[in-house]
């Protein structure tokens, strides 16, 4: 008995595979989502292959919340993340001292007559020493999300500060701007940190391994960018070739203008093709089988876009994007740093655990993202105080390229309403800014800062005055016409965001049919000579057009297109009515006034030869024949360092001020 042991029974390892005991029932809703999950892979077999062919999944992950949920938080490797976010962080470095304003920190900030257009009226800028540290606690983090140190607190302190000056100023707007703080913020919710961080060495993660969610919500917001993009391009307007024109002279379009006339490269391949590559591209990405094919041309789209516009960082935030389509460990292949790839099993999906509650909680949190920037771009239908010509505020609904604006005259008017003196002020005054011109929420902010600053400047003036705004612009190829009624006083204008707003004037979609014309009637005039142009114009029933014509032109036309209107000048007090087809000749240098009268708008245009480059010899080809370098890349660093300069200093002067009180050298403001 002393010698006898009791045989206790084992434990299984790890490696085992134990058998469940007979007396362990499963619970309803695990029998119950393993038949869905099993059926739906019996059910549909060719639909089933198909998705795991084209897409690398089961059409069963798709099926219940439970298997999506478990779909999502699959582990798989973190490498690709980690250089997505290293690519992202550098990117943003650069941004910094570009489109976020680094560089002209001193123009936007330091004057405090300098206006602002926030989206919600109560934000105001900081003062400017203050809002020198924003910009380096922005800058600081920019560096921590790079290099993956403290990247919670890294991703903080880059999106409070960014959050806040893309808010204060709409002027500022663009689709890769709200990208990027989307970028960043989605970041700040995964473990981009566990590959090529100094968190990572610092602190070694047990497990190379990430849930798969990470890749999706950053993969899910391109795709979005994309598929937007380009349902927004298809549509008459994008179609018909008028957003952008001329593009096809630029040496990136060389090799097509070897076989395809330049007009046709406008037409075909910047705007046809375009709309088909914006669409579809996000999905041939996604499709396994096409991948490795449309992989060019995603990386020689966003190459040319860099040469064709200047849009920052955002064709190399999109090509850095480009690798998170392919398998999550290829950095670690492509540089042979572990000779161990992980292995996944056959069929993994049958192998996940169960989902528990904060696993659920989180895919709902993620379907409720996704939905949410699904419906933001089409969401225009309630806040109709935003939109004009457009719908919506342009930076968030993906419209990208898809409207170009051509602002002919802008003037304010200030009227003191006790003496009825009316003074005329410098637009951009109080602002670099233009596009209030077009979006009435602004326009009324611009009027509302004017106010206060004259009455700050000049008390005994600004205490009961009224502010008009008469602005003329045209939209792809449009005439030119007003944006806002001339008669509304914007002090007192109403305006709310969920209502349309009645004196934004609306496009004249009804003259469209007239484009093809405009063209024609345009290519003629500039036939004259080498002197001469032509300005088309719309107005609407019941307002006048004041327009003075320089010394400088001669030879001026008025030729009425449609519509009926009264013609005078400020010499001859006499009215001549003028309809469609007729033309009357223009004295210079005096004031003429052609009012519409009728019930529709009235279209015409003005023709002149420029006086001065007539005698002087100048032509308009001339500024074109300087010699410039096909790719000015060198050029390019060096307006960088240049502009990186300039924002360091500026950050230097505000520590400088706010720790040892040394004063601030004044910024100088360029001329108008």
């Amino acid at each position: 008995m002393a010698n006898s042991k009791r045989k206790l029974p084992t434990k299984p390892s790890a490696t085992e595979d134990p058998t469940p005991q007979k007396d362990t029932p499963r619970s309803s809703e695990e029998s119950r989502t393993d038949v869905n999950h099993k059926s739906a892979k019996k059910s549909f077999p060719p639909l089933n292959q198909f998705f795991r062919d084209c897409l690398g999944h089961d059409l069963s992950n798709f099926t219940s919340l439970a298997h999506f949920t478990s779909w999502l938080h699959r582990p798989v490797d973190g490498a690709a993340l980690g250089i997505f976010r290293l690519l992202y962080g550098a990117a943003m470095l650069i941004d910094i001292a570009e489109e976020r304003g680094g560089g002209q920190l001193d123009v936007r900030f330091q004057e405090p007559l300098h206006c602002h257009f926030p989206l919600f009226n109560g934000m105001r800028a900081m003062a400017y020493p203050l809002m020198g540290c924003v910009y380096l606690c922005m800058w600081l983090g920019a560096w921590g999300i790079m290099l993956g140190y403290r990247f919670r607190t890294s991703c903080l302190a880059f999106l409070i500060p960014y959050w806040y000056i893309f808010l204060l100023d709409k002027p500022t707007w663009n689709n890769h701007s709200y990208l990027f703080g989307l970028v960043g913020t989605l970041l700040l919710f995964t473990q981009a940190e566990s590959y090529c961080s100094l968190d990572s060495w610092l602190n070694p993660r047990k497990s190379r391994c990430i849930p798969y969610w990470n890749y999706f919500l950053i993969k899910f917001q391109f795709f979005v960018l994309y598929m937007y993009a380009g349902l927004k391009k298809f549509s008459l307007e994008w179609l018909s070739g008028y957003a952008m024109s001329n593009l096809s002279h630029h040496w990136v379009f060389a090799p097509f203008r070897q076989v395809i006339d330049p007009e046709l490269i406008d037409l075909l391949i910047v705007h046809w093709f375009t709309a088909f590559f914006d669409v579809s591209i996000a999905f041939f990405m996604t499709l396994e089988k096409t991948r490795l094919l449309v992989t060019p041309f995603m990386l020689s789209f966003h190459l040319m876009n860099s040469r064709l516009f200047v849009i920052g960082m955002f064709p190399w935030v999109c090509l850095a994007e480009v690798p998170l389509f392919f398998s999550s460990d290829w950095p670690r292949r492509l540089g042979n740093w572990s000779k161990i790839r992980l292995v996944h099993p056959k069929d993994p999906e049958e192998e996940l655990s169960k989902p528990g509650i904060l696993a659920r909680l989180r895919t709902g949190l993620i379907l409720a993202y996704c939905g949410l920037q699904l419906f933001l771009p089409y969401s225009h239908f309630i806040t109709k105080g935003y939109n004009n010509w457009t719908n919506g505020l342009y930076g968030y609904s993906w419209d990208m390229m898809v409207h170009s604006y051509d602002t002919l005259q802008t003037s304010i008017q200030v009227v003191d309403n006790e003496s009825r003196q009316v003074h005329n002020l410098n637009p951009y005054a109080f602002t670099e800014y233009d596009r209030w011109t077009k979006y009435a929420d602004m326009a009324v902010q611009y009027a509302r800062c004017i106010e206060e600053n004259i009455r700050e400047k000049q008390p005994d003036i600004g205490k009961n005055i009224s502010i008009y705004f008469d602005i003329w612009c045209s939209m792809n190829g449009r005439f030119q016409q007003r944006s806002f009624d001339p008669r509304e006083d914007l002090l007192r204008a109403k305006w709310s965001p969920f209502e349309s707003t009645s004196w934004s004037l609306p496009l004249l979609n009804e003259l469209n049919h007239m484009r093809p014309k405009l063209r024609t009637i345009e290519t003629e005039v500039l036939a004259w000579n080498n002197y001469s142009d032509v300005i088309f114009v719309a107005d609407f029933p019941g307002l006048t057009l004041t327009n003075f014509i320089s010394p400088d032109l001669i030879n001026c036309t008025l030729t009425i297109l449609e519509g009926n209107v009264r013609y005078r000048n400020e010499r001859d007090p006499e009215a001549y009515f003028l309809t469609a087809g007729k033309s009357i000749g223009l004295e210079s240098n005096i004031t003429h006034l052609v009012t519409t009268i009728g019930q529709k708008p009235a279209s015409y245009l003005f023709t002149y030869t420029n006086k001065t480059m007539l005698e002087q010899g100048i032509t308009i080809e001339q500024p074109e024949i300087e010699e410039r370098s096909v790719l000015p890349l060198w050029q390019e660093f060096q307006h960088r360092v240049t502009n990186y300069e300039q924002f360091l200093g500026h950050i230097g002067n505000c520590l400088m001020y706010l720790l040892y009180d040394v004063p601030i050298p004044q910024a100088v403001k360029g001329g108008d």
